[in-house]
């Protein structure tokens, strides 16, 4: 392994600190960035710059903050361009940030890391960069989402939407789909994460108090047993990068509802119900035809089952020391 700095800051709980995560599991750095700035502050800039000054070694971020100084000697991964290709999530800063660092640092770069085909040609249209520099090494599922996990049981049959409340996750379409939709009563849509005063009228309005639950913070330890004690997982979002709730929902041996678009379709395959994220009625004819046709959800639950091993973190982590070794 070339002599190689790696930035740790990025890991955590989310999509890219578990993706950091499983690469420090399985791969020895010779060095790390530990600053306490994270790498999303708008300081970070200095922080990269100051650490490469003074350092030979390529730096290896896992997320997408590309350095200044010294670009022409790092490998960035950019999971999607959802900063900017989605109005809600954008802003100024980010936008000249995108403009400026990101899109500089992409051309400099020694090879950019993606997550899925949709991603990568995002990336590469954007940017300009040759598609031979980015490198689609894609996510894998750990050992922990499997159907043998004890299923979370609260005493009511639900349908498992993991989201964050953010415009993209198209939460308001899903609950107006579940009012519309053909279930019996007892069944809840349990949303991960806690509600916001918009989503509380929304479901007021609705008639759905009843209905529609959060959850609140769900520890990673317990993530795969809300997936294994669900009916179906349901992610209507109109863009993701990747979209790792479908294939660990898959690995726990549940059916899925997924978008058609962005990348979701790429990475469910044929071993989900694929709806348009914008029709509410399809995603609601959807949730319809799922909870009647249980052999439909015996279907999906088998090919989901042998579909989730084309993605394992040691693939992803060997596509990424492959790439390495190979500059």
């Amino acid at each position: 392994m070339k002599n190689i700095t790696y930035d740790k800051r990025w890991e955590g709980s989310h999509g890219i600190g578990r993706f950091s995560t499983e690469i420090t599991k399985r791969l020895t750095f010779s060095h790390y960035l530990n600053s306490k700035i994270k790498p999303t502050s708008v300081l970070d800039i200095f922080v990269t710059a100051w650490t490469l000054l003074f350092s030979r070694d390529i730096f290896f971020t896992p997320g997408f903050n590309a350095p200044y100084i010294a670009a022409s000697r790092s490998i960035i991964t950019i999971h999607d361009l959802n900063h900017i290709d989605m109005p809600g999530n954008s802003s100024f800063l980010k936008r000249v940030y995108y403009d400026l660092i990101l899109k500089r640092g992409c051309r400099k770069a020694l090879v950019i890391f993606t997550v899925s085909e949709f991603s990568k040609k995002r990336i590469v249209d954007w940017s300009g960069v040759d598609t031979s520099k980015v490198i689609v090494v894609g996510n894998g599922v750990s050992n922990d989402f499997t159907p043998r996990v004890q299923p979370y049981r609260p005493g009511y049959p639900y349908l498992f939407c993991v989201s964050n409340r953010k415009a993209h996750k198209n939460e308001i379409r899903l609950i107006r789909a579940f009012a519309q939709a053909k279930t019996d009563n007892e069944v809840i849509l349990l949303l991960s994460g806690n509600a916001t005063p918009e989503l509380t009228d929304l479901i007021g309005q609705l008639n759905l108090n009843e209905r529609v639950k959060f959850t609140g913070f769900i520890n990673d330890n317990d993530l795969p047993s809300y997936y294994r004690g669900a009916t179906a997982l349901i992610m209507p979002s109109l863009y993701e990068g990747f979209g790792l709730p479908v294939i660990e929902a898959m690995a726990c041996g549940i059916p899925t509802i997924a978008s058609r678009t962005t990348s979701l379709g790429e990475i469910a395959g044929d071993c989900a119900l694929l709806v348009d994220p914008t029709n509410i009625e399809d995603i609601a004819n959807s949730i319809s035809q799922l909870f009647y046709d249980v052999e439909l959800r015996q279907r999906l639950s088998e090919k989901g089952l042998e579909h989730v091993k084309l993605y394992t973190w040691d693939k992803t982590v060997k596509k990424i020391e492959d790439a390495i070794s190979a500059i």
